[in-house]
């Protein structure tokens, strides 16, 4: 059963991580489009920023916001939800940015 748990627990946890790619290649192209970030008439740009939530919707949010989006530069943060967040102890956040450079607490090699 601890071997299942596991399994469950880093499938969604590639859930998420596909997400947090999927919406930095959203900015990427927003980026392309208005050489902006944090451009209002993107899609994934909304009034307080980017948040989106993973698919299946509950194990994982998407966001960037304040600081984390501006014209030049994004950091998405990917924050584990209900369930995921009291399983997945190795990876309580993970973040990529503009670079693409993997940023978890506290090592990248754990959650990527």
């Amino acid at each position: 059963l601890p071997q299942y748990s596991d399994y469950v627990t880093r499938s969604r946890r590639i859930d998420g991580q596909s997400t947090l790619l999927q919406v930095a290649q959203e900015l990427e192209r927003c980026y392309t489009q208005f050489s902006a970030y944090d451009n209002p008439s993107c899609a994934v740009v909304g009034a307080s920023g980017v948040s989106r939530s993973s698919d299946p919707p509950g194990y994982y949010v998407i966001t960037a916001s304040g600081d984390d989006l501006s014209g030049s530069t994004f950091t998405l943060t990917a924050t584990p939800q209900g369930t995921q967040a009291t399983n997945d102890s190795d990876c309580p956040t993970f973040a990529v940015n503009q670079l693409g450079q993997r940023t978890p607490d506290p090592d990248p090699n754990n959650c990527w």
